[in-house]
């Protein structure tokens, strides 16, 4: 007998019983008042976690289908994009917006490293006769987990006068992303992250500037129309079949969140990545991220000298069934990436780490036994504090 696997990846993440039980019930009449009152309160929960009066559309997709809407939605053929680039997601924005035909320009970071705030300023500050009309921005890159320093990016954005377009896939929900102060115009997520559900539900959550572009923008769309969604949701629907059981289990979720409060929700994610990053760097591994450029979702590990990536995430998920992501495209084989975002306790992270020592002790790396789990149990009782 084996216990149940473990997800401990950057996603899909695990998924509460309750919202799983909300999940598997019978579906409900996605035209009936029944759906239309659970639409309406996971739409105004979804602006409460947002700290935002902008409107939130709601698509039965994946994070890459919001990101495809918000492309096709704000720019026309030929129109300047500036895509900030520093792994696979963000440089996606960029791909997306060329497939849509923009003249897209990249501004880039090595892997393992932020996008530099001054940087984008400089650029968009160069850019006397305004030809730049979006800026994409992955705030916290998954390939890698670095997190960027929205606030300041989106205020150099917001000082020249060009469109934001920002996923926070992996950090809504499980950090503060406050989208009427930080002037985000466009920001999309996804519902099988720190929201706790399965993939299937993405959001888009569009201010009056991105309604201004949508009104410029010539781009063909039918499916992902805005104005479609917008329209449908004043009456508390959707203008095509959702996925009900997920907005039904959504509503389960989101109400676990604010149950827990949000601030609370925030200072666990960071609680957790000081535990995961103290318990690393106890172990002797090295972090493919800096402190300050890190992830409060997701934790990127360089593979001991002589051992492999791929050996020890099999060993992981033979022995005790946890699973733990591999790097992306170029990082293939070099990091692996240990998640810790949604429905993931300081009890998951001790599981975690004191198994990742085993795993690294029997493949024969000398890793002192305990001490990982000794540094996360620090930060845990407050004698190391969580930033």
């Amino acid at each position: 007998m084996q216990p149940r696997e473990f997800l401990m990846i950057p996603g899909p993440t695990p998924v509460p019983d309750a919202v799983l039980e909300a999940v598997s019930r019978h579906p409900i009449g996605h035209r009936s008042a029944d759906f239309s009152k659970v639409l309406r309160e996971t739409i105004d929960q979804l602006k409460n976690l947002g700290a935002t009066n902008n409107d939130v559309l709601l698509f039965t997709a994946s994070g890459t289908g919001a990101m495809e809407a918000a492309i096709a939605n704000t720019i026309n053929q030929g129109d300047h994009v500036l895509s900030l680039v520093c792994g696979v997601f963000s440089e996606r924005w960029a791909r997306i917006a060329e497939a849509f035909g923009a003249r897209v320009e990249r501004l880039t970071a090595e892997p393992g490293e932020a996008i530099d705030p001054a940087a984008v300023k400089r650029r968009l500050d160069a850019d006397s006769e305004k030809s730049v009309k979006v800026v994409t921005i992955t705030h916290n890159e998954t390939s890698t987990g670095v997190m960027n320093d929205l606030s300041k990016i989106a205020a150099a954005v917001r000082e020249h006068g060009a469109i934001s377009i920002v996923d926070a896939v992996t950090s809504f929900g499980a950090y503060p992303v406050p989208i009427d102060e930080w002037g985000i115009d466009v920001l999309i997520t996804g519902s099988q992250k720190a929201l706790m559900l399965p993939p299937g539900l993405a959001f888009a959550f569009v201010s009056k500037n991105a309604w201004a572009a949508y009104d410029r923008c010539r781009t063909p769309r039918y499916y992902f129309d805005f104005k479609m969604y917008r329209k449908s949701l004043e009456a508390d629907t959707t203008p095509f079949t959702p996925n009900v059981s997920f907005v039904v289990g959504l509503q389960t979720a989101l109400q676990m969140l604010h149950d827990a409060g949000r601030d609370a929700v925030f200072e666990r994610h960071l609680r957790l990545k000081n535990m995961v990053r103290g318990g690393v760097k106890a172990m002797g591994l090295e972090l493919f991220v800096k402190d300050e450029a890190a992830s409060p979702t997701i934790t990127a590990i360089l593979p001991p000298k002589d051992l492999t990536v791929d050996a020890i995430r099999k060993r992981l998920k033979e022995r005790f069934r946890i699973v733990v992501a591999d790097g992306q495209d170029a990082l293939k084989g070099k990091i692996f990436r240990i998640g810790h975002m949604g429905y993931v306790f300081e009890r998951d992270i001790l599981m975690t780490l004191s198994s990742l020592e085993c795993v690294l002790t029997e493949l024969g790396y000398p890793c002192p036994p305990g001490k990982a789990t000794s540094a996360a149990v620090a930060v845990l009782s407050g004698a190391v504090t969580a930033k």
